[in-house]
């Protein structure tokens, strides 16, 4: 009697779809290190308004807790009593807290920038400096502030408003440039997934035609294209937003320990020591969704648009 001999069961075969959009095509890593770059660009212009925007604003308080008041040398008389009665006058004032003189080595550090350090500045017939700290802004009348220093002989009240003036000017067309950068950077990344994605159709067309031939929707193909490009998209932004804060941290270290100290003390009064802080990392994060809607949405308009015009 012959045995039958059972041949041992074979595992199945799990057998998955090939997607429609090829995943490691040259095209898709090109498009990805493409949106990478762009997206690390406009987290670093949009961080950089920030910034500045930031540091303006704290230079604007700054300023706006402050008057000066500059008493020059005159002829028969004594600019010490004058600085007194200056100072005096204006502490009596409503809404000033209190008023000092600058000192000799204040007024050369002030004056170093243009003329250097060093130099004997004892024979120049400098200006008094005397800095009112203003106390309660809204109970300050300046013009009557301005009228009682103006008693004093050679004194007149200097209120930074024309300095401040042209710092919010500054201000404001640094934000308007770095969002009209921002825009530019978009723009050259939809244009960049427009000719991707028209590259990509072109060399799947083949499976286009399949897919139409057994039914398959134009939303259908275009979802598929959406899908696979907004991956490359999130992917690609971020990496770039990673990056984008890591500059920024690299720089703040880079400018806290490496640089001068007067290189690092000039960019730290323009960037802030380089800290974004929590409004300047969420513009950032806010960044790679943007993009990563952007790509999907247009390469799912550039999809539409192309099967309608390769089916009429």
């Amino acid at each position: 009697m012959t045995e039958t001999v059972q041949a041992p069961p074979q595992k199945e075969r799990r057998q998955g779809t090939a997607p429609i959009v090829p995943v490691t095509s040259v095209a898709s890593r090109t498009l990805m290190l493409l949106v990478t770059i762009m997206t690390f660009l406009s987290c670093v212009t949009v961080g950089s308004v920030v910034l500045i925007q930031k540091s303006a604003i704290g230079w604007s308080a700054d300023v706006g807790r402050e008057v000066t008041i500059e008493i020059r040398p005159m002829a028969g008389e004594v600019i010490e009593s004058n600085v007194r009665t200056a100072i005096s006058l204006a502490e009596s004032v409503p809404g000033i807290g209190r008023a000092r003189v600058l000192s000799q080595d204040e007024v050369e550090g002030l004056l170093a920038p243009w003329l250097g350090r060093g130099l004997d500045l004892t024979n120049l017939k400098l200006p008094q400096l005397v800095v009112v700290e203003i106390a309660e802004p809204q109970a300050l009348d300046v013009g009557l502030l301005s009228r009682t220093i103006a008693t004093v002989p050679g004194a007149s009240l200097e209120t930074h408003a024309a300095w401040r003036q042209q710092l919010n000017v500054m201000t404001g067309t640094v934000v308007v440039s770095g969002l009209l950068v921002l825009a530019l950077i978009l723009l050259a990344t939809i244009l960049a997934v427009v000719f991707a994605t028209r590259g990509t159709m072109a060399s799947s067309r083949e499976i286009v035609d399949v897919l139409h031939f057994i039914g398959a929707s134009n939303q259908f193909i275009a979802s598929e294209f959406q899908k696979r490009f907004l991956t490359i998209g999130v992917t690609g932004g971020a990496i770039g937003g990673v990056a984008a804060l890591m500059f920024f941290l690299a720089a703040s270290l880079v400018v806290s320990t490496v640089l001068p100290s007067e290189s690092s003390a000039q960019l730290g009064a323009l960037f802030g020591r380089f800290a974004l802080g929590l409004d300047g990392i969420a513009a950032i994060l806010i960044i790679v969704p943007v993009v990563g809607g952007l790509t999907a949405l247009t390469s799912r308009l550039t999809v539409r648009r192309f099967l309608e015009q390769i089916s009429s």
